[in-house]
């Protein structure tokens, strides 16, 4: 028979009625995949970000924050460390208000080695960590955090830090801090700083006007020589001191101080009082004043703000017949109006020298404006007038009088504002997070806010 009429084996025969007892598919080659594609010989990149971008992406970055976050620590501490050396507001206008500071060895090794202060590393000061992180802080929120109102809470949290950082900057620029002494019975039209201090040359021949110059602490360098067309004479600084005590010249004791009333007393130099106790520093000099054109010496006078404190009368110096009254004070800044002292009130604890309360019964005079008015001011009621705000301090020293803390901040409600935003922040946010866990574990609060969990049916 030929091949195509043989008849199958027994084997075979078999293995057919096998597979045909099998449904028609299984009998089929099994489908295979698709091969897949060969990879692709090129590495594919995403474009490139512009440069403003990449800037952007930076400054953003969660890793900047904390880098700046340490730094503002280190900064803290040693600016508390400095304090041992140096007054609080030396301190705060080195270390915090301004853009760098100089950290010397000594206060980097803990004071355990005395190294001289011209040894030390550059750091970046209060004011350029504030500004960067500020600058963190905005691009992070125009780069990942999107405006919905989950984030609601957040936004307002951080708005709220945000004016905090800007409530400082202008506290430290625009706030004037100052006093104004008065005794009984008299009246007074200026306010005294209580960090700065000034020489003052003053002619009062007009018995109205008192016509003044003044020249800046900050100018009072030792070895310098002030020469300016409006100063009656030129002014060589032969010597100037922080801080100083006043004594009487021992036998034999040299004084630099050749005319004046206070040729008989010597400032002794005193170390810059440390910390919070900084408040009773006196800075003297010892300045010599000498003819214009000339330089011919007209003597060498001890000028210091003890004087002032103790309200002596200033050396007058003579010059073209002119009297000029020359002194060191704290630094002055007028007022239009007059506040005069009628009666002042010191009351003690039975039995001790605690004050128990100060008073100050006063009347203000600004005729400019009709202002004639009798005000009490006491603790916790000040007087507020024109932008600033007059405390209650303490006592005059020489005399029955008051000392009045007088505070121009117009920034001064800031500090409440933050605090009330972030506060309200905090709650929104917590709140929001609240609700959202009550849905999911089935105790919705409000129907349709906050997730659900959902049954899957088969």
């Amino acid at each position: 028979m030929p091949p195509g009429n043989a008849r199958p084996s027994a084997k075979e025969s078999k293995t057919c009625q096998t597979r045909r007892s099998r449904p028609a598919l299984l009998c089929r080659s099994p489908l295979r995949p698709p091969s897949p594609l060969a990879p692709p010989t090129g590495t594919i990149r995403k474009p490139a970000r512009a440069l403003p971008y990449k800037i952007i992406d930076f400054c953003a970055s969660l890793r900047v924050t904390v880098v700046l976050f340490v730094l503002a620590f280190i900064l803290v501490f040693f600016g508390t460390w400095a304090q041992v050396d140096a007054g609080i507001w030396t301190v705060v206008k080195q270390y915090f208000r301004w853009w760098f500071v100089w950290i010397p060895m000594k206060i980097l090794l803990f004071r355990t080695i005395d190294i001289p202060e011209n040894y030390g590393i550059p750091f970046p000061g209060g004011w350029t960590l504030g500004a960067l992180l500020l600058t963190n802080l905005l691009a992070a929120h125009a780069t990942r955090f999107k405006l919905t109102w989950k984030r609601s809470g957040i936004m307002i949290l951080h708005s709220g830090l945000i004016v905090m950082m800007l409530g400082e900057f202008f506290t430290g620029v625009f706030a004037i801090e100052g006093r104004m002494t008065i005794v009984e019975g008299f009246a007074s039209n200026f306010v005294e700083s209580d960090r700065h201090y000034e020489l003052a040359i003053v002619e009062r021949s007009n018995p109205k006007v008192d016509d003044e110059i003044l020249v800046p602490g900050s100018f009072l360098k030792e070895g310098s020589v002030l020469k300016n067309p409006e100063l009656p004479f030129d002014i060589e600084v032969v010597r100037y001191m922080v801080n100083s005590e006043i004594w009487r010249p021992k036998v034999g004791e040299r004084n630099l101080a050749t005319e004046g009333i206070r040729r008989h007393r010597i400032a002794i130099e005193k170390r810059e009082s440390p910390g919070v106790e900084s408040a009773g520093e006196f800075p003297s000099a010892y300045v010599t004043l000498r003819q214009k054109n000339t330089s011919v010496p007209l003597g060498t006078y001890l000028v210091s703000t003890w004087f002032s404190f103790l309200n002596c009368q200033p050396d007058t110096v003579t010059q073209d017949g002119r009297n000029y009254q020359i002194s060191l004070r704290p630094q002055r800044s007028y007022r239009d109006y007059t506040i005069e002292l009628n009666k002042f009130q010191h009351k003690k604890f039975v039995g001790t020298n605690v004050a128990k309360d100060f008073r100050s019964f006063v009347r203000l005079i600004e005729p400019g404006k009709g202002e004639n008015r009798q005000v009490e001011i006491y603790m916790n009621h000040p007087l507020y007038y024109r932008g600033e705000t007059f405390y209650q301090s303490s006592l005059a020293v020489c005399a029955k009088g008051t000392i009045l803390q007088v505070v121009h901040n117009w920034g001064w409600w800031l500090p409440y504002l933050s605090c009330a935003m972030v506060s309200g922040g905090m709650l929104i946010h917590f709140g929001i997070m609240l609700v959202n866990f009550l849905g999911i574990q089935g105790f919705a609060l409000f129907p349709g806010v906050g997730s659900s969990r959902t049954k899957k049916t088969h």
